[in-house]
C-alpha cells in the first residue's frame, strides 16, 4: 500500500516539475551580467598578484533551448591554459566570489528550485581534477594493482561505480525502476553494456572516460560541464568520443559546455565558442563562424588571433620553418644507436583466455614469429603509439617492472632478467628505478602532494618520492638549474629568468622551492615538475607517457626544448635558435638529453611528442592479430606532419 502511495507522490511530483520546466523555458540556465570574480573576498590588504581579478565584467548567457522551434547552443571554451579553461568552467559551476553577487544567477534552475550544485556536475580528464565541482576520479590502490589478475574487494566494477556501491560494508541500495531505467540508458548511450562487470582499474583511456561521463548522467545533472575530454586520445577514439559528445549535446538532457586545447581544434557540431587567454581575460565569445571569420584590433588582437589560427590551421602551418619549435631541422638523422637497454623476445600478455600484448606472429629476421620483438638502444628516441586498448600502457608497464608478468615473460632491463639466470643475477626493482626516469598521468595521481617543488626533484635520486635521496653536489646543482629555468613558471611572483639569471650555482633566489608545496601548483606546473624530474638526473632511459598532456602550450614548448638543448637554447623564433645567457657565460649544468640516454614517448596527440623522437612503433587494434608496424621519421613530426598519418596507418 504506502509503496502505491510513495509512487503516485512521486508521479505527481515529476508532473509537477515537468510543468515548471515548460513555464521557464525561455530563461537562461547561467546567466552572467558585468560579474567580476575573486578566489577569495577582496580585501584593502591584497596586492596587486595575490587576489588578483578573474574575468573582469564578464557576459556570459547558456540560454534554454528545449522548445521545438528553438536553436541549441553548443559550446567550447578554449584556451592555450588550463588553468584558464577550468577556472571558467568552475565560475559556470558557482565557484569563486562573484561582485557583485547579483551579476551571477540561475533563472531556470530557480524555478525549478535546484541549486547549481545540484544541477551542475563537472568531470576533469585530469590527474587530481573531478572532485572539486562534484566528479569523482577513478583509479587504482596502487600503481601495479590494475594489471593483476586477482580480485580484490576493493574492486569494484564499472557497475558498482556507476551506482555508488564503491564504499566497504555499506548498505546494500536496491535500484528503482527509474533508477535502472537511466543506468541502462546511460550504458546505452556511452556503450558501456559489456563493461559492467571489468574493474574499473581495468579500464583502458577511453573506457574510463566513458565511465565518468556516464557517472554524472546519473545525477541527471541540467548542465554538464566536462574539462578537456580529448586529452590523451588516440585519433579514432577522439573521433568515437566526438560522435558519442555530439549526440549528448544534440538531446539537450544534459546541456553540454566542454574545454577544449586550440590545437585540439573545434568539432563540427560546436556552434559557440568562448575564447580565454592565459591571464584569464576573455578575447572573444560568440557563434562560431563569427568568432572564427574575424581578425581582431586591440591590445589583446595578437593572442586571440594565435589561437584562433591555431584552431583554423594546426601547428601544420609553422611546417616551413627552418627549425621546429625545439630546435630541430626538417631533415635531422637519428642517433646512432648504442647497446640494448630493454630487450623483448616473443613477449605475450594474456589475463586467461584474453591476449592483450603479443597476439601476433612478428618477422624477426628471416623468420614469422610469435609475441613481440622489440628492442631499444642507448641513443634512441622511439615513440610509443597505438589505439586505446592496444596494449601500449602494458608494454610500458613490463619496461618499468610494474607489471607482475616481467619476471616471466622473456624481457631483459639493461642487459639482465629480472630474475637470476645461469651466471648472472636478477636485475633489482631499485636498479632499475635508478636508471630510470618516469612521467606519466598514474605518477601524478599518486605522486605526494605535500612535498616542496625542491623535494619532489631531489626525489629523482631517492629509492622513493618520500624516501631521503642521495645528493651530492652535481645533483643539486642540477636542480638549481632547472628550477632557474623554470623559475617564472614554478613562482610567477620570481624575478628569476633563464635569459638573464644573475643567481649563482649556490641557489641564491631559489629559496621559495622550499616553500612552495607540490599541491600549491596549478595542475600544469604539477606536470611540469614530473617531467622535470623525470630528466633532471639524466636517467639511462626517460620515459614520458603522456607526460606533456595538460601542460599549457607555452610551458609544453618551454619543456621540450629544455628536454633536447637544456640550458643552451633559450628559445626559437622566428625558426633561429637563440643562445642563452647561461651558455655565453659558460655555465651550462644541465645540457639535455646526452647521446647515451634513450627516449620513450607515448602520446596521443602530434603536438606533445619531442622533435627528437625519430623510431616509432604502432601497436594494432586489440584482437587484430596483425603485427605492429615499426619505421622512422626524417626529422621533427612539426616539420613532417605527414609522419603523424604514417605513424596511425591514414
Amino acid at each position: 500500500m504506502w509503496k502505491r502511495q510513495l509512487a503516485a507522490r512521486q508521479h505527481s511530483r515529476s508532473l509537477h516539475h515537468t510543468a515548471r520546466r515548460l513555464q521557464s523555458t525561455s530563461k537562461p540556465v547561467i546567466d552572467i551580467r558585468d560579474g567580476t570574480f575573486y578566489r577569495r573576498y577582496p580585501s584593502a590588504t591584497d596586492s596587486k598578484d595575490s587576489n588578483p581579478p578573474i574575468f573582469p565584467r564578464l557576459n556570459f548567457s547558456l540560454s534554454n533551448t528545449s522548445g521545438p522551434q528553438a536553436t541549441p547552443q553548443y559550446w567550447s571554451i578554449l584556451s592555450p591554459s588550463s588553468l584558464a579553461r577550468t577556472t571558467f568552467l568552475q565560475v559556470l559551476a558557482g565557484q569563486h566570489i562573484c561582485l557583485p553577487p547579483t551579476a551571477r544567477s540561475y533563472p531556470y534552475l530557480s524555478d525549478l528550485a535546484e541549486s547549481p550544485q545540484h544541477a551542475i556536475k563537472y568531470v576533469g580528464f585530469d590527474a587530481e581534477r573531478g572532485s572539486s565541482v562534484g566528479g569523482t576520479n577513478v583509479r587504482g590502490a596502487y600503481l601495479s594493482a590494475r594489471y593483476e589478475s586477482r580480485r580484490e574487494e576493493t574492486d569494484f566494477s564499472v557497475y558498482d561505480y556507476l551506482t555508488g556501491h564503491t564504499e566497504l560494508n555499506a548498505l546494500e541500495h536496491k535500484l528503482s525502476l527509474a533508477e535502472m531505467g537511466m543506468l541502462e540508458e546511460v550504458s546505452q548511450q556511452l556503450s558501456l553494456g559489456k563493461l559492467m562487470s571489468m574493474p574499473v582499474a581495468n579500464l583502458s583511456n577511453g573506457q574510463t572516460r566513458r565511465a565518468r561521463i556516464a557517472k554524472a548522467l546519473m545525477a541527471r545533472p541540467e548542465v554538464l560541464l566536462l574539462d578537456g575530454p580529448f586529452m590523451g586520445l588516440d585519433p579514432r577514439t577522439l573521433s568515437t568520443m566526438s560522435q558519442v559528445l555530439r549526440h549528448l549535446a544534440e538531446r539537450q538532457q544534459p546541456r553540454l559546455i566542454m574545454s577544449l586545447r586550440p590545437e585540439d581544434g573545434v568539432p563540427e557540431w560546436v556552434n559557440h565558442l568562448v575564447v580565454i587567454g592565459d591571464q584569464l581575460q576573455i578575447l572573444a565569445q560568440g557563434p562560431k563562424n563569427e568568432v572564427l571569420s574575424q581578425r581582431r584590433d586591440g591590445a589583446s588582437a595578437p593572442v586571440a588571433n594565435a589561437i584562433l589560427d591555431l584552431v583554423r590551421h594546426g601547428h601544420d602551418a609553422t611546417s616551413k620553418q627552418k627549425l621546429s619549435r625545439d630546435g630541430f631541422a626538417k631533415a635531422s638523422q637519428p642517433l646512432t644507436p648504442g647497446e640494448p637497454l630493454v630487450e623483448m623476445d616473443g613477449v605475450k600478455v594474456a589475463y586467461g583466455e584474453k591476449v592483450v600484448l603479443g597476439g601476433w606472429k612478428q618477422s624477426h629476421g628471416s623468420e614469422e614469429k610469435e609475441g613481440l620483438h622489440w628492442t631499444l638502444h642507448r641513443g634512441q628516441r622511439c615513440g610509443i603509439f597505438g589505439p586505446n586498448g592496444s596494449g601500449k600502457t602494458t608494454m610500458l608497464s613490463l619496461i618499468t617492472s610494474d607489471h607482475p608478468q616481467t619476471y616471466s615473460l622473456p624481457i631483459k632491463l639493461f642487459g639482465r632478467s629480472r630474475l637470476p639466470g645461469p651466471g648472472q643475477a636478477g636485475i633489482s626493482l631499485f636498479d632499475i628505478q635508478k636508471r630510470m626516469g618516469h612521467s606519466s598521468p598514474e605518477v601524478h595521481a599518486f605522486f605526494p602532494k605535500g612535498l616542496t617543488v625542491r623535494r619532489a626533484l631531489q626525489s629523482a635520486w631517492a629509492d622513493a618520492p618520500m624516501a631521503k635521496p642521495k645528493l651530492d653536489d652535481a645533483a643539486k646543482q642540477r636542480v638549481d638549474a632547472c628550477l632557474r629555468w623554470f623559475a617564472q613558471e614554478l613562482h610567477p611572483s620570481s624575478q628569476t629568468s633563464n635569459a638573464t639569471s644573475k643567481d649563482s650555482e649556490d641557489g641564491t633566489g631559489l629559496g621559495w622551492a622550499d616553500d612552495v608545496r607540490f599541491a600549491e601548483l596549478s595542475f600544469s606546473n604539477q606536470r611540469l615538475v614530473l617531467f622535470l624530474r623525470a630528466i633532471v638526473a639524466s636517467p639511462d632511459l626517460v620515459i614520458l607517457d603522456e607526460a606533456l598532456s595538460g601542460i599549457d602550450e607555452a610551458t609544453r614548448d618551454k619543456a621540450l626544448l629544455f628536454l633536447s638543448h637544456g640550458e643552451k637554447v633559450a628559445a626559437v623564433v622566428n625558426g633561429e635558435a637563440q643562445q642563452s645567457a647561461v651558455d655565453k657565460a659558460d655555465k651550462v649544468v644541465f645540457a639535455g638529453l646526452a647521446p647515451e640516454q634513450a627516449l620513450l614517448v607515448i602520446s596521443h596527440s602530434k603536438e606533445d611528442v619531442p622533435g627528437c623522437l625519430r623510431e616509432w612503433i604502432c601497436l594494432p587494434e586489440p584482437g587484430e592479430g596483425r603485427a605492429p608496424r615499426t619505421s622512422v621519421l626524417p626529422g621533427p613530426l612539426e616539420l613532417n606532419p605527414e609522419g603523424w598519418n604514417d605513424i596511425w596507418g591514414r
